[in-house]
């Protein structure tokens, strides 16, 4: 072996460990950052379904007890009528949702377990599983209370409203118009029937005040106290779906998960009857007075009474409203009118 070979192979031996040297002495790399949580995000589609609700529930409270003729009547039911009540339950629940997530405490209580991404997928993983899991999250007494506030006070409004149409069946007797029989009365079921199966459409301008509510901006403007549990299951299942959007499992990609959540079979089963009601009411009368009737009662009382229910809401006590009664003025048929009794004027 020459002498400068051996020179060489004592200069890369040199050289080989002095890097090992100076790579034991460097310090080690610094651990990664867990990426940021992600962005709440609520699907359009349940900010969609939500504002259908809201956009027939806002037709539906404008309803005017102040009739003229047939022909306001007849557009106030059609109005009235037009809600399919799946989709309004659905409705209901997805803007419960966003009334969820206005609420602060809520959002930053489901928050603090989004910078985890194994707790975030924990947590989301149980609410799926129980919706009621909410219950135990910061700040879901709060949160309830938005929702409450959100659906049972538009439970309330089409109660009272129903209330002042329920009162003009009787005021509108005064007028002739109102003692005659209703034209095309077949057509006018078929047509409530068929608007009770049609799916309401969003409205443009609701849909954007949503969609803003849905991150963070305070648009519903709701005044609504902590609600003390237990709750209903349309107030669990609202919660649920604004806790889930906070964990960034409430975007188009999860829907699959979140829509089943959108359902009360309580709730719409109160809805389906009130839709029964409707029709035998419709079927048995025949005056304009008594189509009066069957929209304060049965549309506008009987769909207000079921959000409050759903809301967990007390059912408030309707009794017989007190009117003033004159010789050529009878009652309009009570409850009894949906069990097939017409009550005419004498």
């Amino acid at each position: 072996m020459s002498f400068a070979f051996r020179v060489r192979r004592t200069l890369t031996h040199a050289a080989l460990a002095a890097a090992a040297v100076l790579a034991a002495c460097a310090e080690p790399p610094a651990p990664q950052a867990p990426p940021p949580p992600p962005a709440a995000a609520l699907s359009p589609r349940v900010i969609e379904q939500a504002s259908a609700y809201r956009a027939y529930v806002l037709k539906a409270q404008a309803i005017s007890p102040m009739f003229t003729n047939g022909q306001s009547v007849a557009d106030a039911v059609r109005t009235g009528a037009a809600y399919e009540p799946q989709q309004l339950v659905r409705g209901a629940i997805a803007y419960g949702a966003v009334a969820a997530m206005q609420d602060q405490a809520f959002v930053a209580g489901v928050r603090s377990y989004a910078t985890d991404p194994e707790r975030r997928r924990n947590i989301a993983y149980e609410i799926m599983k129980d919706p009621a899991y909410v219950v135990g999250i910061a700040g879901s007494a709060s949160a309830a209370g938005q929702v409450i506030a959100a659906i049972g006070g538009d439970g309330q409004k089409l109660l009272e409203q129903g209330r002042l149409v329920k009162q003009a069946a009787y005021d509108v007797q005064r007028s002739p118009w109102s003692k005659a029989d209703v034209a095309g009365r077949e057509a006018r079921l078929m047509l409530a029937k068929q608007l009770s199966a049609t799916p309401s459409m969003p409205d443009v301008g609701e849909t954007s005040r949503l969609q803003a509510a849905a991150v963070g901006a305070p648009a519903l403007s709701l005044v609504a106290s902590p609600a003390a549990p237990p709750y209903s299951p349309v107030v669990i299942r609202a919660m649920a779906v604004a806790a889930l959007a906070n964990l960034g499992y409430g975007d188009d990609a999860a829907l699959e998960q979140v829509m089943p959540l959108l359902a009360d079979p309580t709730s719409a089963s109160c809805l389906n009857m009130s839709k029964l009601n409707l029709y035998q009411c419709l079927a048995v009368a025949k005056p304009h007075y008594e189509d009066v009737f069957c929209l304060g009662q049965h549309v506008l009382i009987d769909t207000g009474k079921c959000l409050l229910k759903g809301s967990g809401l007390p059912e408030p006590t309707d009794g017989r409203i007190a009117v003033a009664t004159s010789a050529t003025t009878t009652p309009v048929a009570s409850d009894k009118k949906a069990a097939g009794t017409s009550t005419r004027t004498r």
